[in-house]
């Protein structure tokens, strides 16, 4: 959260330091350490984020799929945001990082209230979270009925 509110301070700051370039000559140094600022609270903050989440949030069996798709959102966001900039840059001029800082509080916000924590929790904990089960809940003692492959293969090879 630290990180996500950083961002969003320093993406502020970034917009009127822009707004200010031609009439503040020194502003300009403000906004190289607003940017810089920026990058290092994001590598602290929400950058790894797609990387580890994935670990606390899936057991081991969907995990493999959970990191592909982490990723592929990871990657494509990226690109997105490095390909659609000149284009919002152009239409919004020195505002252009207003949007981050829209974003950021969003994020801040969506993660301040639905994100869970999952320090000190195991795997079923934090799965009865997401299904609106509390932590301390039982589990229902009925569980799903488990196919066993070996029987598949035996009415292959009877068939």
């Amino acid at each position: 959260l630290a990180g996500l509110a950083g961002m969003a301070a320093r993406a502020a700051v970034m917009t009127v330091a822009l707004a200010l370039k031609d009439i503040v000559d020194w502003i300009r140094y403000i906004s190289i350490a607003a940017t810089f600022g920026f990058v290092a609270l994001f590598e602290i903050g929400p950058g790894p984020i797609p990387w580890f989440i994935v670990a606390e949030l899936f057991c081991q069996g969907p995990r493999p799929a959970a990191m592909a798709v982490a990723s592929c959102s990871n990657w494509t966001s990226n690109f997105l945001v490095g390909m659609l900039f000149p284009y919002a840059e152009e239409l919004c001029g020195s505002y252009v990082f207003f949007i981050f800082l829209v974003f950021r509080v969003i994020f801040f916000v969506f993660t301040f209230f639905k994100e869970p924590e999952t320090q000190g929790r195991t795997f079923e904990d934090i799965s009865r979270g997401f299904e609106g089960r509390g932590a301390n809940t039982p589990t229902s003692p009925q569980k799903s009925p488990m196919v066993e492959l070996n029987s598949i293969q035996a009415d292959k090879a009877a068939a």
